[in-house]
């Protein structure tokens, strides 16, 4: 289960399309998910840019081939395994990723998601409306049409933690019977 969630991660990383994860792969990310904050909001863009540089880093330390500056889906799924999903990494690399995100997003500074929020946030990192809004409905959980930080974390924990094929986390970034 959570090698079918890493490759799709992989897939959705390596934003050349080339088979490899590389540092302007990541750079692009960073773009994306930056892109996503207002002009002047420095800090969620530095948390995310952070984040990432994070993963990426952990990534490089944990490749076989140092020589290499590449990081291929077998070995990338073997790290996020081995390396990334332990619980300090997690924080430093995913965990700041997420709070800058949800701190750009949350435009009201209400604390939550809303729908529509939620929904533009995905479709402006390629993740189609129809796939995002029924995520949105699985990953809130008590229904209130927002969903919390709370809930955010949840579901991001289950995705990249959880071997439950029934956990609403794996709908994070779509359903998991599409997923590759």
């Amino acid at each position: 289960m959570q090698a079918k969630k890493f490759n799709y991660v992989f897939k959705w990383f390596d934003q050349n399309g080339d088979g490899w994860i590389t540092q302007d792969d990541i750079e692009k990310m960073v773009k994306l998910f930056t892109a996503l904050a207002d002009e002047k909001d420095q800090k969620n863009k530095s948390a995310m840019n952070k984040g990432f540089m994070n993963w990426w880093n952990l990534l490089l330390e944990a490749r076989e081939n140092k020589a290499s500056e590449k990081i291929g889906k077998q070995e990338f799924i073997r790290i996020m395994d081995a390396v990334v999903i332990a619980p300090k990494n997690f924080e430093i690399a995913v965990g700041n990723i997420v709070d800058g995100l949800l701190g750009a997003l949350d435009r009201d500074g209400n604390g939550s998601l809303s729908k529509e929020e939620y929904v533009g946030m995905y479709d402006a990192l390629g993740i189609p409306p129809t796939t995002s809004t029924e995520a949105f409905r699985r990953l809130d959980r008590d229904s209130d049409g927002e969903i919390s930080r709370a809930e955010f974390h949840q579901a991001l924990f289950e995705y990249y933690l959880s071997a439950d094929p029934n956990a609403p986390g794996n709908w994070l970034l779509g359903p998991m019977d599409v997923l590759k």
